[in-house]
């Protein structure tokens, strides 16, 4: 059950006209009061043909008059409007089930207390089986004006205990750092300029899509200039930027003024303050795994930050503590902007799942926990690589990114579930399965040409030997994956190089519990292929090279499909013997 508070209005007429009116987006059917503040003489057009909307108004509004002619300035925004919709699929409620609702509404709002004789007027009109709205005038009978801060979150505590007591459809508890839902009317616009969204979600996503190519407010504020969005900035007298209101270009009002939104109704954590923490990076320390001895390209280092992301969420999640959650929740949000950044640089087949799971986890950027943003610098300054230095990826660089963005999803779903919050895990939940898809997409065309090169089966044989040794508790899901020949293919290249594979699968096994991979053979092969990228420096790798001999397969080499880093043997060499 969803309540809507809307903004306070000022013309309790008007909105009587529209509720015992026709409608404009869904027809009104048999409009008639439900619940109301005196139901006894109250004045219902809906039941009674001889009232008049007029009389009805004036008497919600008496309150109100009384005050503006005692005090010298009047009230003018008294209206309170709330509709309360119920799911498509909950069962009929009947006037007198969704009268008591409307009771347990404005009880929970501050509009009437349970047992308040002097409470404000209000009333619930019925007009459609599936929702009502609660009209009330804010002046109460005393002339004082109710106290309604927070009354959203009281509304929204009241309707899952609703939801509860009525067996309705159960929806997540509210916690404030959701993004405005756009209004009808806005909706309306949007579909009547021909805009695919309206224009608060359209800001928000330019907003979000500039962060990773700025380091500072003063370049975020010229590129959403150069991309088309409209600015109103305060400054201070320094001339620094203390605050800003963007607006999308066509966005007028009735009196054909451009609308402007501040940025913090935008979206919770897009007001310039916390914008300017988040963009304030320094250089992080060089991750333990980063290899020095081959430059690593920005989609490497974006998969070695990832390791260090993956470390922090799972401590955590374990127990952090307050230290650890502000550093949890800085390396979320940094792994937003990095889902972001990676997909405006994705190849046209992988852009839409990826643009997808940017949108769906902007909400999981967002909790009550305050970020201590300079944790994340590694997350972050790898998202501005990636946007301002990365070329087009090779498949076994891409694979290995994306398969690590799950598992970061995977645990910050772990550690959002862990504080309860419902409505992050659940657009962490939503992220993963664009992210899978693409991930699953980006590793297909190295599989393929994995398996075409696959060791001879006894070589096959020794290695599925250290993947018993190396990880037994998954043996059995790998050795079964239809990848598994592709896995050996990397596993006998990656020793080639001079790493051992028990080494190998055992580090993999660790950077990523194969608990929840759905194929662990494909996981094992983007993670060997990251780490197994640059051969280890050992003067008898050479020796056993030399004794390397692949499968007799040189059209295989042939495909035209993205070759993995990772060292690869001289054509027509097999590998048969192990050190």
């Amino acid at each position: 059950m969803i309540a809507a508070i809307k903004r306070p209005g000022s013309n309790t007429r008007g909105l009587l006209a529209y509720l015992y009116g026709p409608g404009r987006a869904d027809e009104h059917l048999d409009p008639h009061i439900v619940a109301g503040f005196a139901m006894l003489g109250m004045p219902d057009p809906g039941r009674d043909e001889k009232a008049t909307l007029t009389e009805l108004a004036r008497h919600l509004d008496e309150p109100v008059r009384l005050r503006n002619s005692e005090f010298g300035k009047p009230v003018t925004d008294h209206v309170w409007h709330c509709p309360v919709r119920a799911a498509p699929e909950d069962r009929h409620l009947s006037d007198a089930e969704w009268g008591e609702i409307a009771r347990r509404i404005v009880a929970a709002a501050g509009i009437a207390p349970e047992g308040e004789d002097l409470a404000c007027r209000w009333i619930a009109v019925r007009h459609a089986n599936d929702h009502i709205h609660i009209l009330a005038t804010t002046v109460r009978e005393d002339g004082r004006r109710p106290k309604l801060h927070d009354s959203g979150l009281r509304v929204g505590d009241e309707c899952r205990e609703i939801e509860k007591d009525y067996g309705l459809r159960r929806l997540k508890k509210g916690d404030r750092t959701g993004t405005r839902r756009p209004t009808q009317a806005e909706m309306h616009k949007a579909e009547r300029l021909g805009w695919e969204q309206p224009a608060q979600q359209w800001l928000e996503d330019r907003i979000r899509a500039a962060i990773p190519h700025v380091t500072d407010a003063e370049e975020l504020l010229t590129y959403l200039e150069a991309d088309g969005v409209l600015l109103q900035v305060k400054r201070g007298p320094s001339g620094d930027p203390l605050g800003y209101a963007a607006g999308r270009p066509g966005d007028l009002n009735g009196k054909q003024e451009q609308i402007f939104h501040p940025g913090g109704r935008i979206a919770r954590d897009l007001t310039l303050p916390k914008l300017t923490t988040r963009l304030a990076t320094s250089t992080p320390e060089e991750h333990p795994t980063a290899r020095r001895n081959q430059p690593a390209t920005p989609w490497n280092q974006a998969t070695d930050a990832l390791d260090t992301l993956h470390t922090e969420l799972t401590d955590a999640t374990g127990d952090g503590g307050h230290d650890g959650d502000a550093r949890a929740q800085a390396h979320i949000a940094a792994l937003g902007e990095l889902i972001e950044a990676t997909a405006q640089r994705m190849p046209a087949d992988l852009r839409a799942e990826l643009q997808a799971a940017a949108k769906k986890f902007a909400r999981a950027q967002r909790s009550q926990i305050r970020a201590e943003d300079r944790a994340a610098n590694a997350v972050r300054i790898a998202a501005r690589d990636v946007i301002n230095t990365a070329t087009g990826p090779d498949g076994s660089a891409l694979a290995a990114l994306l398969s690590a963005m799950v598992w970061a999803t995977i645990l910050a779903q772990r550690w959002h579930e862990a504080k309860n919050h419902a409505h992050q895990a659940d657009a962490a939940r939503q992220t993963l399965q664009h992210l899978q898809s693409a991930a699953d997409h980006a590793l297909a065309p190295a599989i393929a040409e994995l398996h075409h090169r696959q060791p001879k089966e006894h070589t096959r044989h020794t290695l599925a030997s250290d993947v018993r040794s190396a990880v037994p508790d998954h043996a059995h899901r790998i050795l079964a994956d239809p990848a598994w020949p592709a896995l050996a293919t990397a596993l006998a290249e990656a020793e080639a190089g001079g790493h051992k594979p028990h080494q190998l699968l055992k580090e993999a096994a660790a950077q990523r519990e194969l608990d929840t991979a759905r194929q662990p053979a494909r996981v094992l092969i983007a993670r060997i292929q990251h780490t197994g990228r640059n051969p280890v420096p050992n003067r008898r790798a050479e020796a056993a090279r030399s004794r390397t001999t692949m499968a007799p397969d040189t059209t295989a080499r042939q495909v035209h499909a993205p070759r993995p880093v990772a060292a690869t043997p001289p054509t027509g060499q097999q590998h048969h013997q192990r050190r």
